[in-house]
């Protein structure tokens, strides 16, 4: 590891990578289809590529390339010295990565998944999110922390948590979550160029699935804005609004609610801190319904947080309750039958968009 913090490296200019944003591009409009375990892939090749600060590490991602395959190739290209094979220590090789960081490198720290960032959260919170700040902006962390999020399937209690909402609720980190292959690309493109601490949710379940992708996101250059949601289906009657996995559960419940006359607007949120709340309160400003969905805990989620900035900013909008739809407030069971019970299904959003949309009984009157 101290061979990385080199004089030489430390000397080269600190200077962003932008994207062109003033270079005019003309992009076929044929997609293409790539999985997100490819879309991550090519993202951290890029980003290596064009700043010799940035460097990987974690549990496995050399030798082998990465639990899940996604620093695949990088060992061979960039060598040891920028892809480090680290000992099964999250608190030894989380604090080396900060501490790099403070020296102006750019580490990409790899969780093999984020539940074992529990043993690294003091590095996390009280080393990287709040050095800007105590320092009175003399210093950057400019690190990324990286891993799969959230449930999987058949791994037990202790690798399915979701931790969106615990590290969103730290000032100073910037907390993303990527849906498809777009967002990862371009969203883990944003978190390493941010002169501040990101940490980047992905999705074990989502790695090889495909996603039509633009020649404009396969352009070295794309990058896409932290702090920005997307509108992935437009809709008039409710709005939904969801993260990591559970957009793909939003699109396929606003097809089926599309069939009973109910036109969905489906937001992915890409960004959990900072929250796009202009672009959510605007959507339900427009249909006057809400339904948050989330693999997480209920109690002080990132849906609660959404539902209390649409009841404090778009009340007088609202035509029904706002709905959140969470996991079970239980550790996830490991039994297949139990675990499908314990995370949102499609047919949970439907029904509480249809309750919310005065299309079936509300839960109270059905109880």
């Amino acid at each position: 590891m101290l061979g990385i913090v080199r004089p030489k490296m430390l000397g080269q200019s600190l200077q962003k990578i932008q994207p062109a944003g003033s270079t005019l591009r003309s992009y076929s409009s044929a997609a293409k289809q790539m999985t997100v375990r490819e879309a991550l892939n090519s993202a951290l090749d890029e980003e290596m590529s064009a700043d010799p600060k940035v460097f990987l590490m974690g549990e496995e991602v050399g030798e082998y390339q990465g639990a899940y395959k996604i620093s695949k190739g990088l060992l061979e290209k960039y060598g040891p010295e920028r892809v480090l094979d680290t000992p099964i220590t999250e608190a030894g090789f989380t604090g080396m990565g900060v501490g790099a960081a403070y020296y102006g490198l750019k580490p990409v720290v790899e969780f093999m998944t984020f539940n074992f960032s529990m043993q690294a959260i003091d590095h996390i919170i009280n080393s990287a999110a709040k050095s800007n700040y105590m320092s009175a902006g003399q210093i950057s962390v400019p690190i990324v922390f990286r891993g799969p999020n959230g449930a999987a399937a058949g791994v037990g209690a202790q690798h399915s948590h979701c931790y969106a909402a615990w590290y969103a609720s730290c000032p100073g980190l910037k907390v993303l979550s990527p849906y498809n292959s777009e967002d990862a690309r371009g969203l883990l493109k944003a978190a390493i160029r941010d002169p501040d601490p990101v940490v980047f949710l992905e999705n074990e379940l989502l790695y090889g699935e495909s996603f039509s992708v633009s020649d404009e996101v396969l352009d070295s250059s794309f990058c896409l804005p932290i702090g920005k949601a997307k509108i992935e289906r437009k809709g008039k009657d409710v709005t939904i609004t969801a993260f990591s996995k559970m957009v793909g559960h939003a699109l396929k419940a606003a097809e089926i609610l599309e069939k009973d006359g109910i036109d969905a607007e489906v937001i992915n949120l890409r960004s959990i801190r900072p929250l796009d709340r202009s672009t959510i309160n605007a959507s339900v400003r427009k249909t006057n319904r809400l339904i948050t969905v989330e693999e997480a805990f209920p109690q002080h989620g990132v849906g609660a947080e959404i539902c209390a900035s649409v009841l404090e900013e778009s009340f007088a909008y609202l035509d029904a309750p706002v709905e959140r739809i969470a996991g079970a407030d239980v550790p996830m069971p490991y039994a297949a039958n139990l675990e499908r019970m314990a995370v949102p299904q499609v047919e949970d959003i439907v029904r509480a968009a249809k309750r919310a949309c005065y299309r079936s009984v509300p839960l109270a009157a059905a109880a």
